[in-house]
């Protein structure tokens, strides 16, 4: 089972519903995810049940879109891998040590990557910019955090990144890492009750060009160097999340450089109990505003 949101085939408005058995199936309790993510986690579990049970089946047709709305937010984080540290010692020109010293402390990195109108998802299209000479996807395990702090379920996250950008000067982060077409979730989000043990899930990555095989690789998410439960409780320490937040959790799958990403290019993720998220390549603002439409 996942909570998706998708587009309601009669009228085009974005709704909440339940892929069961790859039946869609509406929510009707509620307008949008982000009341979801405001209940607790057996409060949710109780609704979800029952829409599975009962709720009305929905047309075919129904394009999914990504499983995020209203006032959540998403954020991500940084270094929580082994390789992950190593990729941007190696990109850093200038503050290579920066990143050794985040690895070990006891903060991790944190930072705002979207909000929900900007996200792409299943199917859609991610973007590289037009000022960066090196781009990578960056496949991650994302948790979705509640408004009372739980985790209530999991979903895949590729937070595109400009490696060039990043490697120019740390303060550059937010450039590298926030802009239109620069984060993918979906395709929905399975709850945490169907998730046996999230520390434990393969992640694959695949990048096609011309419809061949470019770059592949394979880990998992036992590599993570922080826990979960740690990372969400530092996202929460100063802030406050009304209709929840969906937190990227970091990755370990980085092509090398000189290796990037061209406008074309097709992106997939899959991650173990949560799916296959596959988004094309567009290049610069024009390609992904067009995405937006």
């Amino acid at each position: 089972m996942q909570i998706v949101r998708y587009e309601d085939p009669s009228t085009g408005a974005p709704r909440p519903g339940l892929l069961v058995e790859e039946h869609l199936v509406a929510i009707p309790q509620v307008p949008s995810l982000a009341e979801l993510w405001a209940l607790e986690l057996e409060e949710l579990r109780a609704l979800v049940e029952d829409a599975g049970a009962r709720g009305p089946a929905v047309d075919g047709g129904a394009r999914l879109l990504a499983p995020v709305d209203g006032r959540t937010e998403v954020w991500a984080c940084g270094v929580t891998y082994e390789i992950s540290r190593q990729a941007r010692v190696e990109e850093s020109e200038h503050s290579a040590d920066v990143y050794e010293r985040v690895y070990d402390a006891e903060r991790p990195e944190l930072f705002f990557k979207s909000v929900p109108w900007k996200v792409v998802g299943e199917g859609g299209s991610i973007a590289i910019r037009e000022d960066s000479t090196l781009d990578v996807p960056e496949p991650e395990l994302a948790v979705v955090v509640g408004a009372g702090g739980q985790i209530l379920g999991y979903t895949i996250c590729d937070d595109v990144s400009s490696r060039s950008i990043e490697g120019e000067n740390p303060l550059y982060l937010p450039q590298a890492k926030i802009y239109l077409g620069a984060c993918a979730l979906g395709p929905g989000v399975t709850p945490a009750w169907e998730v046996a043990d999230p520390c434990s899930l393969g992640i694959e990555l695949e990048i096609e060009r011309h419809d061949e095989l470019l770059w592949s690789g394979a880990t998992t998410t036992a590599l993570l160097h922080r826990r979960l439960d740690e990372l969400v409780a530092y996202l929460r320490r100063a802030d406050y999340f009304p209709a929840g937040a969906v937190l990227s959790t970091g990755t370990c799958l980085v092509p090398p450089a000189p290796w990037s990403l061209e406008e074309g290019d097709t992106v997939r993720i899959r991650i173990e109990a949560l799916g296959t998220l596959t988004t094309r390549v567009v290049r610069g603002l024009d390609g992904a505003r067009a995405e937006m439409r």
